[in-house]
């Protein structure tokens, strides 16, 4: 199950991670959103420990959106020792959002 991470904890819980991080931007009034993240949680379920998947509102949360430039909704980033090393916006089916974090 994804977990949602805060302005207050990102650096604690993503940017400090000792493993890879998927990061869901997100808003309550987004389509997309709400399309993928049935998604994103079963694809935390799947890869287990090989990855954690947090989720962030936009709309509580302006100042790491801001910081990362976020303009599009949703948008994915995968943070690797602190440093963002993937990035997509939009929806994307299970596969496709498996492979691409699998292939960073």
């Amino acid at each position: 199950m994804t977990q949602a991470v805060t302005d207050a904890d990102f650096e604690a819980q993503v940017l400090n991670a000792d493993k890879p991080v998927v990061v869901d931007f997100w808003a309550e009034w987004c389509g997309p959103c709400k399309m993928i993240a049935p998604i994103l949680d079963e694809l935390s379920a799947e890869m287990g420990s090989a990855v954690d998947i947090r989720k962030i509102n936009v709309d509580e949360n302006s100042e790491t959106p801001m910081k990362y430039g976020i303009r599009s909704l949703p948008s994915l980033l995968i943070f690797k020792n602190g440093e963002v090393v993937g990035n997509r916006a939009g929806a994307a089916s299970k596969g496709d959002l498996k492979s691409w974090i699998e292939s960073v």
